[in-house]
């Protein structure tokens, strides 16, 4: 399991990911599930769940197409961010192609999934999520954030604080927070978390960390986060029962 969120705000786009992978409750390891493309018309981030061969697959068949001069579409050729979304939801579809009748031998599914947000110069950051279908929707006004893999124990706190006008600083607590949340609850889920805040039109991921076991300034927003839900719990008047 993974938990990965990228959350749109008016100021920019804030992304993590946390980097443990399992098969089997016995068979624990580390793996970054963050890729960037970065230069200076462009900075894309993505953000991968599901089976990790697939999404390995797809990311070095990205990188590699970007490479070729063969003319075809690719990262570093995409006009717009919907075409670079397009890009990656094409590589899913040849990879699952490749590999889904094998996988369906054995019982098993086909899973790559990707949140993809970022930049490119002539249009407004924008935020993705795609399927192992190979089909992708956009967040908008009415949908800032998504979240894949698992995310029920992180969401209600993005629920509360997350609007268009939430600060990037606020939305990286807001993100650090609902990591935290979902480890507590679920052992799939483990730091270290890599994490990038990225500001519009920058073209450059200047705000990025890896948080990793330990890390002071993670300790500190957890141990303060219990502690204000606790205080606010004592605060919160009885149930007053009918006599």
């Amino acid at each position: 399991m993974t938990y990965c969120v990228g959350v749109l705000l008016k100021d920019g786009i804030v992304m993590a990911s946390d980097s443990r992978t399992h098969a089997g409750v016995d068979n624990f390891a580390q793996f970054c599930k963050m890729s960037v493309f970065e230069r200076e018309d462009r900075a894309i981030v993505l953000l991968s769940s599901g089976n990790l061969a697939g999404t390995q697959a797809v990311i070095t068949t990205l990188k590699q197409r970007g490479e070729s001069t063969d003319g075809g579409p690719n990262v570093w050729t995409a006009r717009t961010m919907f075409d670079f979304v397009t890009v990656v939801s094409d590589s899913v579809r040849d990879i699952g192609r490749r590999d889904r009748p094998s996988l369906e031998k054995n019982d098993l599914k086909f899973d790559a999934s990707f949140i993809v947000g970022g930049q490119i110069k002539g249009e407004a950051p924008r935020l993705f999520r795609t399927y192992a279908e190979g089909n992708f929707v956009e967040a908008g006004s009415g949908t800032q954030f998504f979240q894949t893999g698992e995310a029920k124990y992180g969401k209600p706190i993005i629920d509360r604080v997350i609007t268009p006008t939430t600060s990037l600083a606020d939305a990286v607590k807001c993100v650090l927070v609902s990591f935290d949340s979902t480890m507590r609850s679920n052992l799939s889920v483990a730091m270290p978390i890599d994490l990038v805040q990225y500001e519009n039109d920058q073209f450059k991921l200047n705000r990025r960390h890896r948080f990793e076991v330990g890390d002071p300034h993670f300790e500190t927003l957890s141990r303060s986060w219990s502690e204000g839900v606790r205080s606010v719990f004592k605060q919160l008047p009885d149930v007053r029962w009918n006599k």
